[in-house]
């Protein structure tokens, strides 16, 4: 064994490579084995986006701003790091069909059709399971389907930076988004500036800690501070770490997605998959794990984010006319108006006479005017409608 050492050694120095460098060769290379799936949260409803969004067509399916529906470009827009045949989507068992048509890159066997929703941690502990079974160092890009990227070249190097962290140990790693508002829409991550590292160029901090969407002062403080960072939901492991942070955090649910694994891509798949989610219990993944975590990691970054979570975010993000208008609709007229977003299929005039700041959306069986400022309470609306049987349909 030392002659074999020894030997190494002196085959290094021959060709003039330092033994401290050839290391670092070989931890690259080791690296550039492990591969990378992107796993892609797409079982929400979208209330928020009511009447364009709805329970047969939620707004991941939708095109809102132009060319291709929210969660083709999700999946595009990563496509240079992870292809389509390394993507899960998690989504409802009622958009499974509409998954493999917007997606037809996507393996069928990827797309996995949750029966009842569970909130995300259910959704990442399947995903981690299933690419566990196929590939034990699989590292996984855990993504919502329906979040808006204006600089996605600025994206993937931020995302290169994430993943090599993962690689490098048992790190759980976030996306911050550098806040240029006091922003109590979102939650915060508060970084640890001083022991931050750099890779890929990009710098990485350990997480002190997360906390809950704030107050108007508070969110103050938080920017003012320069050491919290908006939470984007968006998070970077290998399989095997987060399963193991299962077992420390939720360990029932650990049990539970452990027993789906000898069914996983086999003949009894969906039934695995229907049994597990039956009988978890519905956390998120933050609170679930990320809250109590050791090895969590933030690398913030700036490129055009938004997560559209309202009509006054796709009225902020659209081209607008002179007059701050945004028309998504074949014919519009307005007198005496200002920043008026407008969207319609029907073919029909939509004509806006004295208002402002408000958002006017026309579908086939329903219409919605609202505030800019108040869009937030679409989902009080749909709660109605979920209320009264009589308007069920219009969900």
């Amino acid at each position: 064994m030392q002659d074999r050492v020894k030997n190494q050694v002196l085959a290094l120095h021959m060709l003039r490579i330092p033994v401290n460098l050839s290391s670092k060769i070989k931890r690259v290379q080791t690296q550039r084995y492990i591969m990378v799936y992107a796993v892609i949260m797409a079982g929400g409803s979208g209330t928020r986006f009511w009447p364009k969004s709805t329970k047969k067509l939620p707004k991941q399916f939708l095109s809102l701003f132009g060319e291709g529906t929210m969660i083709q470009n999700t999946v595009h827009r990563i496509e240079e790091l992870i292809p389509q045949e390394r993507t899960l989507v998690i989504t409802n068992d009622n958009y499974t069909d509409i998954v493999k048509e917007q997606l037809p890159g996507v393996p069928d066997q990827n797309i996995v059709g949750e029966p009842v929703a569970k909130n995300t941690a259910p959704c990442v502990a399947i995903a981690a399971q299933m690419l566990h079974k196929k590939d034990p160092e699989a590292v996984m890009v855990v993504l919502p389907a329906d979040h808006h990227i204006t600089n996605p070249e600025a994206f993937n190097e931020i995302l290169k930076s994430a993943i090599e962290k993962a690689k490098s140990g048992k790190n759980l790693v976030t996306i911050g988004i550098n806040p240029d508002r006091p922003e109590t829409g979102y939650g915060y991550i508060h970084a640890d500036d001083a022991l931050k590292e750099s890779y890929n160029g990009h710098e990485v901090h350990p997480v002190k800690a997360f906390k809950e969407k704030p107050d108007l002062e508070t969110a103050k403080e938080f920017v003012a501070s320069g050491d919290y960072f908006w939470n984007s939901g968006m998070f970077i492991w290998s399989a095997d770490t987060i399963l193991q942070e299962f077992e420390a955090h939720l360990p029932k649910m650990y049990e539970q997605v452990q027993e789906s694994r000898s069914g996983l891509y086999e003949e009894n798949h969906e039934e695995a998959i229907n049994t597990f989610y039956h009988a978890c219990e519905s956390v998120s993944i933050d609170y679930g794990i990320m809250e109590d975590a050791k090895e969590v990691f933030v690398v913030p970054g700036e490129f055009g984010w938004n997560d559209v979570g309202s009509w006054t975010a796709a009225y902020e993000l659209a081209d607008k006319t002179k007059d701050g208008h945004v028309v998504n609709a074949d014919q519009a007229t307005f007198s005496e108006s200002k920043n008026v977003y407008v969207s319609s299929d029907s073919g029909k005039m939509i004509s806006v006479v004295g208002l402002e700041d408000v958002a006017v959306v026309e579908t086939d069986d329903a219409i919605l005017v609202c505030k800019l400022d108040k869009a937030q309470n679409v989902k009080d609306i749909v709660q109605q409608l979920k209320d009264k049987e009589e308007f069920r349909k219009f969900l």
